[in-house]
């Protein structure tokens, strides 16, 4: 697929016409979030008539369109729905657990880490399902889908990390527990695998996004790009485990995210800051970080290649969350979002970021209008960016799951 940035570098147009062109593909993408029923039903936008061959395979591909009655995810923080505020000792005293996270969707926080909606409940809304409720739970209504992702978790087990003198300091709910919990989760509602096979059919399966963690937590503990790379492997390995785990307990269509581009992030940008230009990209991203996001998306892109051959009856696509978060980059310039650069809820600097005193922390601010940015706390995107992420994501992801959209 070709990437908006690869749209912005090669096309031979004007400048002024390719900012048309741009803008006019931001927005197309970007209002295709609003879709209704349980299929994944986009709405049309305008442009040059199809021919007729075009036309008369566009409505054979109406009528074969995705209805999924079930979604599970696992990951972190990017995904979580309230999990880790109900882990003791640390799920409740984190900021997570009070506003003003979840203040501009919920008007009172709910563990999401952010000021409203997921990418995950974007999706669950395309596929019109509810909102999915966290594992832990004790009153979730689990018929159409779970949330097994704990903020702060990692790929890595805790155990195998501190073997590499890394500290999972937030919880040790990694991707094996969460796998666990998920085969008692399937266990409790199937009578057999064959049972499973025929209630998974309709089911999606997000394995991720997860693995970032495990280098956040590398890199601000010290460790060398070197030894980050070196980690990368068996990262992107316990990834694919828990994919093969999910296609084993019956899953079909499964999707595995990539990395964000961390150099574009206000916590690396704070901590990393340099007065040296060429460590900048165009978009004021740090390329070192950057280089490295890519490198482990490549080898978790190589790594679903060879599984989808060993699975050939599962529907395995790659996440692009690289490419989604660039476009909301590109997004928020052309439409003059008053910062994509700045956190929303943070103190000091030029990144509005301080790791002494982050968002939740006593007496740090919240802007004044939380959908005129991207970032919500210097480390998680707002709502708003998560709306436009999902949108580019749906698109790109339910074509390659087969969905007809």
């Amino acid at each position: 697929m070709i990437t908006l940035i690869q749209k912005l570098e090669h096309a031979d147009e004007s400048r002024e016409r390719k900012r048309k062109y741009t803008h006019q593909n931001l927005k197309r993408r970007e209002k295709l979030i609003p879709i209704t029923g349980h299929g994944f039903t986009l709405k049309q936008t305008k442009g040059r008539a199809p021919n007729r061959r075009k036309q008369e395979r566009g409505e054979k591909r109406k009528k074969m369109i995705c209805k999924f009655d079930r979604i599970y995810q696992l990951g972190d923080s990017i995904s979580d729905t309230g999990n880790l505020i109900r882990e003791v000792p640390i799920g409740a005293s984190t900021a997570f657990a009070r506003l003003p996270y979840g203040e501009t969707f919920f008007k009172n926080a709910t563990g999401r880490c952010y000021n409203g909606l997921l990418m995950i409940d974007f999706i669950a809304m395309a596929a019109g399902l509810p909102f999915l409720p966290p594992y832990k739970d004790v009153n979730g209504d689990f018929r159409h889908g779970v949330n097994f992702a704990v903020a702060g978790s990692t790929a890595l087990p805790s155990e195998v990390l501190a073997g590499k003198h890394i500290i999972s300091p937030v919880t040790t709910s990694s991707l094996s527990v969460q796998l666990d919990w998920m085969s008692s989760h399937l266990n409790s509602i199937c009578t057999n695998h064959r049972d499973c096979a025929e209630k998974l059919q309709h089911t999606l399966f997000m394995v991720g996004e997860v693995g970032g963690n495990d280098y956040n937590y590398a890199i601000f503990q010290g460790k060398t790009m070197d030894e980050l790379r070196g980690m990368v492997p068996e990262v992107v390995k316990a990834i694919m485990d828990g994919v093969r785990k999910a296609i084993s307990y019956g899953a079909t269509r499964v999707v595995v995210p990539g990395n964000f581009p961390i150099g574009c992030l206000p916590i690396y940008k704070t901590a990393f800051q340099t007065n040296i230009y060429a460590a900048y990209d165009e978009n004021q991203c740090l390329k070192q970080l950057n280089e490295f996001a890519m490198y482990h998306n490549e080898e978790l892109k190589q790594s679903i290649r060879k599984l989808k051959q060993e699975k050939p009856n599962a529907i395995i696509v790659y996440g692009d969350y690289y490419n989604a978060y660039q476009f909301v980059l590109q997004f928020a310039k052309l439409e003059g979002f008053e910062s994509s650069q700045r956190a929303c809820c943070g103190t000091g600097g030029k990144y509005n970021f301080n790791m002494t005193s982050m968002c939740g922390a006593h007496g740090v601010t919240i802007c004044a209008d939380p959908h005129r940015y991207m970032s919500w706390d210097g480390v998680h995107l707002t709502q708003e960016g998560y709306k436009i992420m999902s949108a580019w994501l749906v698109l790109d992801l339910f074509t390659k799951l087969h969905c007809h959209i």
